[in-house]
């Protein structure tokens, strides 16, 4: 009998659920439960009714990547399965990704999970890295099937080079660094400056991904953001909701948002201030209206803050962290590789994840990694298609090829051997 199989990529962030074969997901719902501030109950995100996140309490199951509450997934779970998906797990195989360094008791936990409450018939765990290439290779021919994929996610960012579908593991790095501590170093800096958000994760979050952007030039873009005015090519204003005209936050002048794109890589500050010469009598109303946003405390300015934060994948020293900075990390891990592989691995580097679509993050981790690997090796790197879903459409290619059934754990097999002797038949 041919079997549903249920793949599903657990993300710390967002859980990314549905049947293999398809080309997407049938949910994409946030993995936490949260309790809006009108209610006394935690509530499951649902996909199609509109949630007020409003300084809403949320509680994950996964932290910093891990599994650390099963009781809070496994609710988590039931509700997607039952709700969502409309799946019996008896009848169905579960492919499940699972962050690469993941130890054992975190691991039994998840088969218990799978096997004891959801009577899965049959699991298959892989992880994110080896499905993200499996998903471009499908797209198009890699060479020597052979790529550097670089996993920046919700919890961390993993450099992990895959070889014929397989991870290799001794030569992965990790950075304790993903869009969550971002998140939160700007809610930092917002609250610090104006208006405090502290407990507004969903909506710095919504912030975050409109308006930041990667700096080709950091100490350039600095001084630019002390201009007042129109000569403030960064300055953009984001307005709070107020739970009653709207109850989702918005960009104020999305077109002025976007004024940085006019600057060029390699202009210097001489060159943008020639673009920039516009008469005083603008630079004075713009000071006036900026008085009067302080007034009305329901919005808020950026400048300087959209290109810091995502900097810090670069410098996670600046955030007080005892860690290498991406370019380093992905050094490191192609440095831990055959020497034969080493050229290959540079020439076919992946993004995947969604702290991957800052704008212009490509090009400036090009321009960090140029100086560091040898001249002669040619640097590549390709931003996949779609960063958040890669991994889930890998999972997906994946249990649809005639192997699968062949490659999982059964139930059985769980219940006579254990948890242990079975996970050695996946890495």
């Amino acid at each position: 009998m041919h079997q549903n199989v249920v793949v599903l990529d657990n993300g710390g962030g967002l859980i990314k659920a549905g049947i293999g074969g398809e080309r997407d997901p049938s949910a994409i719902i946030p993995n936490c439960v949260y309790r809006p501030l009108s209610s006394k109950k935690w509530v499951h995100p649902s996909p199609t009714e509109p949630m007020d996140l409003t300084s809403a309490a949320v509680r994950r199951p996964i932290d910093r990547g891990y599994l650390i509450n099963p009781d809070l997934q496994r609710e988590i779970w039931a509700n997607l399965f039952s709700s969502l998906l409309r799946v019996n797990p008896a009848q169905s195989s579960l492919l499940l990704t699972e962050p690469l360094f993941a130890l054992p008791s975190i691991q039994r936990a998840t088969d218990e999970l799978v096997f004891e409450d959801f009577n899965f018939s049959a699991l298959y765990v892989a992880n994110s890295p080896s499905l993200a290439h499996l998903c471009e290779a499908s797209r198009r021919e890699i060479k020597a099937q052979c790529s550097l994929v670089v996993d920046c996610g919700f919890s961390f960012t993993h450099a992990a080079p895959v070889f014929q579908n397989f991870t290799i593991n001794y030569a992965a790095k990790r950075i304790d660094l993903g869009g969550k501590a971002l998140t939160n170093y700007l809610k930092e800096l917002v609250s610090y400056r104006s208006v405090n958000v502290m407990d507004e994760t969903f909506l710095i979050d919504d912030v975050k991904e409109k308006l930041c952007f990667v700096s080709m030039d950091v100490d350039r873009d600095l001084q630019i953001a002390k201009k007042h005015g129109k000569d403030n090519l960064f300055r953009c204003t984001y307005v709070l909701p107020d739970g009653i005209t709207h109850t989702k936050g918005f960009v104020k002048k999305p077109d002025e948002a976007k004024r940085y794109l006019a600057l060029r890589d390699g202009d210097t500050l001489k060159d943008v201030e020639k673009k920039m010469d516009l008469d005083k009598m603008e630079v004075t109303d713009k000071l006036v209206d900026r008085k009067k946003i302080d007034l009305s405390k329901n919005e808020f300015d950026l400048t300087n803050e959209r290109f810091l934060v995502p900097e810090m994948i670069f410098h996670p020293a600046d955030l007080g962290m005892n860690q290498a900075g991406l370019a380093e990390c992905i050094v490191r891990a192609v440095s831990s590789c055959h020497p034969h592989l080493q050229p290959v691995l540079y020439e076919s580097i992946l993004l995947t994840g969604g702290s991957t679509l800052f704008p212009r993050l490509a090009d400036r981790l090009e321009r960090e990694l140029r100086p560091l690997v040898p001249d002669d090796y040619p640097v590549k790197i390709t931003p996949q298609e779609d960063p958040i879903l890669s991994v889930w459409r890998g999972g997906s290619i994946l249990a649809s090829s005639p192997d699968f059934e062949a490659m999982c754990v059964t139930k059985a097999e769980y219940e006579e051997l254990g948890s242990a002797r079975c996970r050695k038949r996946f890495f």
